[in-house]
């Protein structure tokens, strides 16, 4: 307790700072699960990409990425253990943001898309361990998220695979693709719209004051998609080609039109992104603010001072404007040849998925949820279509996230402890 009264404020700015690092990370990695598929399909530059990426996530982030959050993110670690101790959760906090931050930024340099929510998990689970015990540590948790490395990337890949192939044998395999698009497409907007609206109205509005029942936010989604629905259907119906044209010209305006559309998914994914992921950056932040301003109590939930989700929003900002290129070339280009409408099926597999995984309280990473969904588009052309060596690179990074984040928060948690003698 006399540390924390005695170096406070020095604690806290130490914490802003490894808060920042790892909010810089989470935009230079984790951004592009929202933009990697429309930038691979050619949908948008990669400027635009980034651009539109750096006003969706940080809309999301600062309007929508809460008002509290939780001491100890995921509820990995029993928070029990510290209440002696806030000392060791502070310094432990400060630890896990700089280890997950290192960890990201070393990924991102490889091109490696790893989960930032993991990175952060698995530098809780290793100061915990040394800090309080591995007993206090919710081994059932764990479980749960090594569970997913197999579980989340499968159920969006076959959804991803299904969407496709529908796709391809209601458009791109008939006489006539232009006239089955505006036959089906609006279908697919509707669908579209409606998960899209679900995964930010669930993960992105609780904290702007709309606070809707489960009933009525469902009836929400299914009116925007209705509406966004009849707008495509009167849109595509004024198109107009020459009935001469070769198929090949039918082909690449249906492909415009699925690009049109990934435009629409990519700012819906990067607006949840922002909302749903700034918290493993300023979760942390918050919980050592939380903590030393109430003279040492630890609460399940800690309210958000002012500065903290601006600090996490820039953050996100930064790392994606001056790093985001690396990870968004890999998963839109190098796992496997992506256009619109293979793209458009790799988002809306990895948004459904998401709100699946919501349901049924399934821990999920939307890294991983898109990988999936871009290797399930890219199995429909078979497994020469996939480049296999990226592939095994990926999934090493994410098996190794856990473990490199325990170790290097281990590291930084012995380093502050002797710092501040402890």
């Amino acid at each position: 307790m006399e540390i924390l009264s005695q170096y406070g404020l020095l604690l806290i700015i130490t914490a802003a700072v490894f808060g920042f690092i790892m909010a810089y990370g989470v935009g230079a990695n984790d951004v592009a699960n929202a933009m990697g598929t429309s930038v691979g399909s050619k949908a948008l530059t990669l400027k635009q990409a980034l651009i539109i990426a750096a006003i969706f996530e940080a809309a999301g982030a600062w309007l929508a990425g809460g008002e509290v959050t939780s001491t100890i993110r995921s509820g990995i670690v029993d928070a029990e253990a510290f209440k002696a101790v806030p000392e060791l959760l502070v310094f432990g906090m400060i630890a896990s943001l700089l280890a997950a931050g290192t960890w990201l930024l070393v990924a991102t340099h490889f091109g490696w898309p790893v989960s930032t929510t993991h990175s952060i998990v698995g530098a809780i689970i290793g100061f915990a361990s040394v800090g309080v015990g591995m007993e206090y540590v919710r081994w059932g948790e764990v479980t749960g998220i090594v569970g997913s490395w197999v579980v989340t990337p499968v159920l969006s890949g076959i959804l991803a695979y299904l969407i496709f192939m529908s796709a391809q044998r209601l458009i791109f395999d008939t006489e006539n693709p232009l006239e089955a698009a505006k036959k089906y497409v609006p279908f697919y907007m509707v669908f579209a719209a409606f998960m899209m609206a679900f995964v930010t109205v669930s993960k992105g509005l609780k904290h702007v004051g709309l606070t809707l029942t489960p009933n009525e936010g469902f009836m929400l989604c299914v009116a925007i998609a209705l509406v966004v629905g009849v707008i495509g259907k009167i849109a595509i119906s004024r198109l107009k080609i020459d009935p001469e044209a070769d198929k090949e010209m039918h082909f690449n305006n249906v492909e415009r039109i699925f690009g049109i559309l990934m435009i629409f998914t990519a700012c819906c994914m990067a607006f949840a992104h922002g909302s749903n992921d700034v918290a493993n950056a300023i979760g942390p932040l918050a919980a050592v603010v939380g903590i030393i301003q109430s003279g040492g109590q630890i609460l399940d939930k800690v309210a958000l001072d002012w500065w903290i989700l601006p600090l996490g929003a820039v953050g996100i900002v930064i790392g994606l404007a001056t790093l985001g290129a690396r990870v968004i070339r890999t998963i839109g280009e190098n796992i496997t040849h992506l256009t619109p409408s293979r793209g458009f099926a790799a988002e809306i597999a990895a948004a459904s998925t998401v709100v699946i995984a919501s349901g049924i309280g399934l821990p999920i990473s939307t890294t991983q949820t898109l990988v999936g969904a871009v290797l399930g588009v890219g199995m429909a052309r078979g497994i020469a279509a996939l480049n296999l060596g990226v592939i095994r690179n990926i999934f090493v990074s994410w098996v190794v996230t856990l473990p490199v984040g325990a170790g290097l928060a281990i590291v930084f948690f012995y380093i502050i402890k002797a710092i501040f003698g402890a």
